[in-house]
């Protein structure tokens, strides 16, 4: 039987073409660290560091290359940024979905700190209403956290909307992108954020193990650096530099990573963002179309018309993400039987974002997720759909 991947919100498989043969390279041909040597292999490999730091801003509309960092994953990125940015007695406002990357820290924060956060209230279908942004800004409030889109039903945030009122407001604006970087456009510039944190192995079709974020000058210097060590530069001193990237990269960086990062950019180059973004929108579709009439399904948090001719209809943006609860099996039971009955790999529960179940009303059973991606067969949404018809049943 063969294996269908529907858990690329988890991380995306297969990787972009040319990923791994990337990595390779990098280790059997180039393997000497950066910033550390005085000869020609290692500014080799320095140039390769550069063009991905390019790329990327190439990527958000950004114009400093030496502010972009990298880090092991994402949610090192948010600890760096929140755990060096936020001080004690300092206020944020956050929205009602967020991921436990932004959670954990900030809960962290309020102990050790005494940092409060407010969260954004939003409907049943998780949007967020502007209106209800400004009466929670307090005096102390010093920054709003946003994730683009939620992993669990892939609502986008206006973040442009809301960068705009965070800086009318003075207010400094943070943006986790983990589930739309290089699939829907984001410009640091014209929404106006000051930080942007990514992650390489989901939609920028890269290896696990390499992340980072961007961030501005003023939200720069107003952030500690949290690991110090070895940057390569400025070697006579015992001092943290000042600088970026050296002041947030300390220690040797995974250059394999970013090798195969740089890799799932050219690809994501060459394919265009807006024919994976069209294709994913046109696999989750059919997949809504689907299901919509099964008798036992809920599907969580989304807003649709269904048009006879046209099929399922989104009023709106998402992500390729659909999460469903069904009434007549349990969520743990109906992922085990898609997995071993049918090859079909899901990914069911809280999905480390547990107030955004309580938000949408699926706390505390959780919910069966199915995400989609660029490499995702037509066929692989026709035979999700035929299993859950045969395991929920249909009208």
């Amino acid at each position: 039987m063969d294996r269908i991947y529907l858990d690329q919100a988890a991380t995306s498989f297969p990787k972009a073409e040319g990923v791994a043969a990337a990595m390779t390279d990098y280790i059997e041909h180039i393997g000497v660290n950066i910033n550390r040597g005085g000869y020609n292999q290692a500014y080799r490999a320095a140039g390769l560091v550069y063009d991905a730091r390019e790329s990327l801003c190439s990527l958000f509309d950004f114009d400093k290359p030496s502010h972009v960092i990298f880090t092991q994953s994402i949610t090192y990125a948010m600890n760096m940024i929140l755990k060096g940015f936020l001080k004690e007695g300092d206020h944020v406002l956050v929205s009602s979905l967020e991921h436990n990357a932004v959670m954990r820290p900030l809960t962290q924060l309020q102990e050790e700190r005494g940092i409060s956060f407010t969260r954004i209230p939003c409907n049943a279908y998780g949007e967020i209403d502007l209106d209800e942004i400004e009466p929670l800004i307090r005096s102390n409030t010093r920054a709003v956290i946003m994730t683009h889109a939620s992993n669990l039903t892939g609502v986008l945030h206006p973040i442009r909307e809301i960068g705009a009122l965070a800086h009318k407001k003075g207010l400094r604006f943070i943006v986790d992108t983990a589930q739309t970087a290089g699939v829907f456009p984001i410009s640091m510039k014209e929404m106006q954020i000051d930080a942007l944190a990514f992650t390489g192995h989901k939609t920028l079709l890269g290896p696990q193990g390499i992340g980072g974020f961007l961030m501005t000058d003023e939200m720069a210097a107003q952030t500690k650096a949290l690991i110090s060590g070895g940057t390569g530069s400025i070697s006579d001193t015992e001092q943290v530099p000042d600088f970026l990237p050296d002041k947030f990269e300390a220690g040797t960086l995974n250059l394999p990573g970013i090798a195969g990062l740089q890799a799932g950019l050219s690809y994501i180059s060459k394919q265009g963002a807006k024919q994976i973004r069209e294709r994913e929108r046109m696999l989750t579709n059919l997949f809504l179309t689907g299901i919509l009439d099964i008798e036992n399904i809920r599907i969580v948090g989304r807003k649709h018309v269904y048009d006879h001719t046209e099929g399922y209809q989104e009023e709106q943006d998402y992500a390729p993400i659909v999460s469903v609860q069904c009434r007549n099996i349990d969520e743990s039971e109906l992922a085990y039987r898609l997995d071993t009955q049918y090859g079909i790999m899901t990914r069911v529960g809280m999905h480390c974002a547990p107030h955004a179940h309580k938000a949408l009303g699926t706390f505390p059973k959780g919910t069966l997720r199915f995400s989609f991606g660029f490499q995702n067969r037509e066929e692989d949404i026709r035979r999700a759909v035929f299993a859950l018809r045969k395991e929920c049943g249909s009208k």
